[in-house]
């Protein structure tokens, strides 16, 4: 890795610690000065879930208005990616209630932590679910405290909302999506990437940088530049993510690499291979992908099909194709040299990452 790209890296990581105080303060206050019952043990919850989250989201928005011509003081832009981080605790709380998740991060999900720790077993599942429920809800509504309250113009907060309403609602499309074709095995790559767009592209990459961007006042051409360099990128980072979800390093990635496979979830890697797998690869796909009782062996033979059928090539392909779209679209962005540096770090690492 050259000089000039960690350079730009470091940029990129630099307001992480901002936020992290930020997030740190904010909890620790609203658990000091909580006046409803049972509140205090709520934020403090949320305040051990942050821990340990890359932060990728909200340092988009603040890489977003640096984009848009953000100079000076980033305070205001620290406190609206704190914001984001607040609502993506939300979306990845609720997400794990979704996919049954018993793990995140290498530490228990908040509906397993709760329902662990519940005192009676007969109510302790139940109790899980509808607390974790609470705690996502409350994170989505101090991630609106923290939005309403960044400083900024008028016309700058008309903008900045539209891109958190768009942010919000395609997530939810996406999510529901999702939901609709995990078990269906026979959606086309088409769908799967439907999916990807609305559940985590435009989501991860495109919005952030937005919401940013329009915090600084930036005009529709700096917009549509997100979105050339966003919306592909963000798709290679779910493709990525589905293929470290079948052949990444448990260890690395903090969660169990047989979780997607027994799910039943059909990403692109599991279409490809479907659409070029003989019957016989075919039958014992569909036997195993959905079993919630696959264990290493299955997934060694699941992971062999999709290799052989050429279908983790294929997705590696779609994967560095959209890396090359969105550094076409950077390099003809109207954002400052730095900026584009910084970006194009953040696309080297999202295409390449490991977990």
């Amino acid at each position: 890795m050259s000089a000039e790209t960690l350079t730009a890296e470091s940029d990129f990581f630099a307001p992480r610690a901002a936020i992290d105080d930020l997030l740190r303060a904010f909890l620790t206050e609203k658990a000091q000065t909580a006046a409803l019952p049972g509140q205090s043990a709520l934020a403090l919850l949320l305040h051990d879930f942050l821990d340990g989250g890359k932060r990728v989201r909200p340092l988009l928005c603040v890489t977003g208005w640096r984009a848009a011509g953000g100079r000076g003081d980033p305070a205001d832009a620290v406190r609206l990616a704190a914001s984001i981080e607040l609502a993506h605790a939300c979306a990845l709380i609720h997400d794990d209630i979704m996919d049954a998740a018993d793990s995140r991060r290498g530490r228990p999900t908040v509906h397993r932590l709760l329902a662990d720790n519940h005192q009676l077993p007969s109510l302790a599942e139940r109790f899980g679910l509808g607390g974790a429920i609470l705690v996502g809800d409350l994170a989505l509504v101090w991630s609106d405290e923290l939005l309403h309250t960044t400083p900024m113009p008028d016309t700058h907060r008309t903008a900045v909302l539209r891109c958190v309403d768009l942010a919000r609602s395609e997530l939810i499309a996406g999510q529901h999506l999702d939901l609709l074709t995990t078990g269906d095995l026979d959606v086309s790559v088409e769908t799967t990437l439907t999916v990807v767009r609305y559940k985590t592209a435009k989501y991860t990459i495109e919005r952030p940088l937005q919401v940013g961007a329009a915090l600084a006042g930036a005009g529709q051409q700096v917009m549509d530049a997100c979105t050339a360099y966003g919306v592909p990128l963000g798709e290679a980072f779910q493709l990525r993510d589905d293929v470290l979800g079948v052949f990444g390093d448990p260890d690395r990635m903090g969660k169990s690499h047989l979780d997607d496979l027994r799910e039943g979830k059909c990403t692109s890697l599991i279409a490809h291979a479907l659409r070029a797998a003989v019957p016989a690869q075919a039958g014992r796909l569909r036997a195993l992908i959905g079993d919630p009782r696959l264990g290493e062996r299955e997934a060694a033979e699941v992971r062999a099909i999709l290799t052989s059928t050429g279908a983790r090539d294929a997705v590696e392909r779609m994967i560095e194709e959209r890396y090359r779209q969105a550094l076409d679209a950077l390099a003809a962005a109207p954002f400052p040299a730095d900026a584009v540096r910084t970006l194009e770090a953040v696309a080297e690492a999202t295409v390449h990452r490991t977990a």
